[in-house]
């Protein structure tokens, strides 16, 4: 780090940080960072964004679009619902998965717009 993108003193505004501490420790934060977390993987997040592209797709699709067994894309949707970012149905022995709502939709669309606008 160079200094001028540092404090050259220490000083801080207790009114500020007592406010934000207090929105830190709000138990909603740990589950949006686990639904980053979740997201973090670059395999989970191609089958997040495939399911953006398509509104549903069975776990074959999943894996062959991912190059991953059917059981490596099972466990991948298995991470991704426990996160709430997927629901599945069963239709006969097939298993359908779509994302749960388009909220998780607009957060994959924004970071990929985002990340686009970085490079």
């Amino acid at each position: 780090m160079s200094k001028i993108d540092t404090c050259d003193i220490y000083c801080f505004d207790a009114d500020k940080v007592e406010q934000i501490t207090e929105e830190l420790n709000n138990e909603d934060l740990l589950g949006v960072s686990q639904l980053f977390k979740a997201l973090a993987d670059e395999k989970r997040a191609k089958v997040a964004y495939a399911l953006c592209l398509e509104e549903e797709l069975c776990v074959c699709d999943i894996a062959t679009i991912i190059g991953a067994t059917v059981a490596t894309a099972s466990h991948h949707l298995r991470t991704l619902h426990k996160r709430g970012l997927v629901k599945y149905r069963k239709e006969g022995k097939l298993a359908f998965y779509s994302l749960d709502d388009d909220h998780v939709k607009q957060l994959i669309l924004i970071a990929l717009e985002h990340h686009q606008e970085m490079i």
